[in-house]
This record gives C-alpha cells, sequence and structure tokens, in this order.
C-alpha cells in the first residue's frame, strides 16, 4: 500500500469551508498539499498556502483538527491519502495561485463534488456542527 502525506488547511467560515480546484481536476480539495523532506506539519502548511492561495499562515494560531485516511482520488486501489488538518489564522486575501484554478466556499450539500477523504472531513465538520 502506498500513503501520500498531505498536510490541509480548514478554513471555515459562516459554516463555509474554503476549498480549491486545481487545474484540469474535476472535484474540490483542501488548500495544502504534500510534505517535502524533512518538514514539520506547520512549515509544509505554510508554504503550501502561501504558494497556492497568496496569503501567509500565522503558524502560532495553527490547532490540529483531525488526521483522516481514504482510498485517493482517481488512483488505483492500494494508495491511500492521510490529511492532516490544521485551522489557523492568517494574513492577506486568499486568491487562486500556482496550480489552483478555482477556490469556491463549500457547505455540507457539495459533499459529492470533493475527493473520498475530503468527504470524511465534511462528515467530521458536518457532525460536530462546523459545517451547515
Amino acid at each position: 500500500m502506498t500513503t501520500i502525506d498531505k498536510i490541509a488547511w480548514l478554513r471555515i467560515e459562516d459554516g463555509r469551508l474554503l476549498g480549491a480546484r486545481s487545474r484540469g481536476k474535476d472535484v474540490y480539495y483542501l488548500p495544502g498539499g504534500k510534505r517535502e523532506p524533512g518538514e514539520t506539519d506547520l512549515e509544509t502548511l505554510a508554504r503550501e498556502i502561501g504558494e497556492e492561495l497568496t496569503v501567509d499562515i500565522e503558524p502560532g494560531t495553527a490547532v490540529h483538527v483531525g488526521t483522516f485516511e481514504a482510498q485517493a482520488h482517481g488512483r488505483t486501489g492500494g494508495t491511500v491519502v492521510r490529511m492532516t488538518c490544521y485551522t489557523a489564522d492568517y494574513r492577506g486575501t486568499p486568491a487562486p495561485a500556482g496550480e489552483i484554478d478555482e477556490l469556491r466556499w463549500l457547505i455540507y450539500a457539495d459533499r459529492d463534488r470533493v475527493s473520498p477523504v475530503n468527504r470524511l472531513i465534511f462528515d467530521h465538520l458536518h457532525e460536530s456542527g462546523h459545517l451547515r
């Protein structure tokens, strides 16, 4: 089994979760990405969010929300995504950059428009009353 190690930013406002759609993809993902060798979770989070959304994460405000695992979207069986999720404050205005084509505020009704691991996260956030 192959595991893809990813770090994600959960930005929730008014019961909506910020999602990103990468160029050429048909589903929304949570902003974030893969860890570089030797990086901590928070270093990965700050680097990826800066690259994808042009904002600066404030690492001292980061709170671990949970770690979720599911079959990787668009991959053959045996490839799992492990998504470690954090909330954190930020400076700037989120805007698509790099491989990101679109940002969208998602609600629970958008659950079918996200990857399998994000569906688990949507369920968790909805059950805990954070996602409408």
